[in-house]
């Protein structure tokens, strides 16, 4: 047995969890909503949704866009994106540590 948890971040609504982390690190290595998405199995029309919701939600962009042309169009995640996700990481680290310490105080020797 082990615990399990999930955690999010809201704002009149949800605004950040493992969801958008994934999109926005996908992104970060892709250059592409389109391309993040895909590996994601959503819809670019679905991303680009979700990245505009959180957006507004936040006050703030997490994604530079590059209209497409010649030379093709792309995302970049903002410096606001990147201390997000730098954050929001480092808090589900933390959050796992006092998590398991919990688990020990309550179910250690307790027959599994």
């Amino acid at each position: 047995m082990r615990p399990v948890f999930k955690i999010w971040l809201e704002n009149n609504g949800k605004v950040f969890g493992e969801g958008p982390l994934e999109i926005l690190q996908k992104v970060e290595k892709t250059g592409s909503l389109r391309s993040a998405a895909a590996q994601m199995g959503m819809s670019y029309n679905k991303a680009w949704r979700l990245i505009a919701a959180l957006e507004e939600r936040l006050g703030y962009s997490l994604l530079e866009k590059r209209v497409g042309g010649a030379c093709g169009g792309g995302s970049k995640v903002t410096p606001y994106a990147q201390q997000l996700m730098k954050r929001y990481s480092e808090l589900k680290e933390e959050a796992e540590i006092v998590l398991e310490k919990l688990y020990l105080k309550h179910f250690e020797g307790f027959k599994t």
